[in-house]
């Protein structure tokens, strides 16, 4: 299946771009898209247990089954000031 990836803030700068597209296989779940990224961009690691991932507008866990066509989002940790 495949799948838009849009990195946002300074994502942007760990990955060197705002936008990808990824292949997975039928059945794969966010887990196995954020090992898979970290293998392409591996400055994603150190993010590995803070990054914020939304599937369309809402925000999903580690486990979400993901679907042909999905648009995920990756977003670094809220910050307040």
């Amino acid at each position: 299946m495949k799948l838009r990836i849009q990195f946002y803030s300074y994502f942007k700068d760990l990955t060197g771009c705002a936008q990808i597209t990824e292949t997975l296989a039928d059945g794969s779940t966010i887990d196995d898209l954020f090992k898979q990224l970290m293998i392409r961009f591996p400055k994603l690691a150190a993010m590995q247990r803070s990054t914020l991932i939304a599937v369309g507008v809402e925000y999903q866990d580690r486990s979400y089954a993901l679907k042909d066509g999905d648009e995920v989002s990756l977003f670094p940790p809220v910050q307040g000031g």
